[in-house]
């Protein structure tokens, strides 16, 4: 369940990923039984698989952590990693937004 996002902000960003032409980011607020301690999580999606997988290369995310959804691939980026990507794709008000940085 996502918190913390506008509807319009969640259904702009799942536009942009089934066009496939690039990688883009939606962080929301998050909670999972198995990282208790993980509050936020950033999702990097791409309809287009070979785009999504080289992209996740470059940060040495493995294809097989790409979540297969329909129309909305991605992978999930938490605790220091999501930070780290998302400021050197240049998402610092997402950074900002949900208090990433200690």
């Amino acid at each position: 369940m996502a918190f913390g996002i506008k509807r319009k902000e969640l259904n702009d960003w799942k536009e942009k990923v089934k066009e496939g032409n690039e990688v883009v980011f939606i962080t929301h607020y998050w909670l999972h039984p198995r990282f208790p301690e993980i509050k936020t999580v950033t999702k990097a999606g791409c309809a287009n698989h070979k785009v999504l997988e080289q992209w996740g290369q470059k940060y040495g995310l493995k294809s097989e952590w790409i979540h297969k959804r329909e129309q909305y691939p991605h992978f999930d980026l938490i605790g220091d990693m999501q930070v780290e990507i998302l400021l050197k794709e240049g998402m610092q008000d997402q950074v900002e937004r949900f208090s990433l940085q200690k």
